[in-house]
């Protein structure tokens, strides 16, 4: 038995936020800059690090993963929807679906795994400081990585051959911006209860789990950080964590806003709205979130921002 949409349809219709042609110049502009705010602030970020020794730390390598991978996340949607507004047209085909599905759940998944190594670096830099440098030695945060990659990859693999075996049988209008995986199964014209259940298992075991890792370390961080006797070291002390807090809490926070709107009856652009908190929103904030936290960055973000302001007037002409 072989998959079965091979020969049902082609293509797929992404609605988009609105049908309205006057509303269309104004969606492209807005999603545009965000974009390029995103890309461009990502890169910064990765730039900044990159060039500075004094950041080359375990949480700086990190930090440099998530940005890339904030790039790659947001690159996955935003120009394919972009180029259907300036085209007039909202056809994606049924392996561009499938390929979006993919890089959507693989980077969505390293998302989650990259904030929780994050956590466990918090962890082990405020409750055994004097154990920091052996813990995170070089060797443990490339296999950190590489174990994020590889369990994103074999969770976005699953996912999208389960889709593989779903037949649509009609013309299918997704009202999102872009191929959502829940959205496909609702679709779909055959059984997809498996689909469902692989789905509802990958979610709470591989975003569940990691919440509660994240959970369990700043339980112990705040935990630590209370034992501290003065309020600078209080201070110090939570000042390491406190951007991961803070992108942590916006991440969850969005992703269960739109889970819980899914969840509920309303209208699907209500939903298709939502989902461009996490998709777009938050990989367009981290970096200012750091940057904005962290004197290091700060300092490293004038240093650059100072080269270019001293080149000469020529170069740019």
């Amino acid at each position: 038995m072989g998959p079965g949409n091979n020969t049902r349809i082609s293509e797929f219709q992404l609605l988009g936020f609105s049908e309205k042609p006057e509303l269309q110049p104004l969606i492209f502009g807005l999603f545009l800059s965000m974009y390029l705010i995103t890309v461009f602030g990502n890169l910064l970020l990765i730039l900044a690090i990159s060039s500075d020794a004094h950041l080359h730390t375990p949480m700086y390598f990190f930090l440099a993963n998530l940005s890339f991978v904030d790039i790659c996340f947001t690159s996955t949607t935003i120009p394919k929807m972009l180029m259907n507004i300036q085209t007039q047209s909202k056809v994606i085909t049924y392996k561009g679906c499938l390929s979006q599905m993919y890089f959507l759940i693989l980077f969505a998944g390293l998302d989650v795994f990259l904030l929780t190594v994050m956590a466990y670096d918090c962890f082990v830099a405020i409750c055994h400081p004097l154990h920091y440098i052996v813990i995170m030695n070089p060797w443990l945060c490339g296999l950190l990585v590489l174990v994020s990659w590889i369990l994103s990859i074999l969770d976005s693999v699953l996912q999208t051959s389960m889709v593989l075996w779903l037949s649509f049988c009609t013309k299918i209008e997704i009202p999102h911006f872009f191929c959502e995986l829940n959205q496909m199964n609702q679709h779909a014209c055959s059984d997809n209860f498996l689909n469902n259940m692989v789905l509802y298992f990958a979610t709470m075991l591989l975003v569940g789990g990691p919440l509660v890792g994240i959970l369990y370390s700043y339980s112990k961080i705040v935990s630590t950080i209370l034992g501290i006797s003065s309020a600078q070291g209080k201070y110090k002390a939570f000042s390491t964590c406190a951007s991961h807090l803070s992108v942590v809490s916006l991440f969850y926070c969005m992703s269960l806003g739109v889970y819980l709107r899914s969840a509920a009856p309303q209208s699907s652009h209500t939903s298709a709205v939502a989902s461009v908190m996490y998709t777009v929103v938050t990989p367009m904030l981290n970096p200012f979130i750091y940057s904005l936290r962290n004197r290091d960055i700060k300092r490293v973000l004038m240093r650059i921002f100072g080269i270019i302001y001293s080149w000469p007037p020529q170069l740019f002409m």
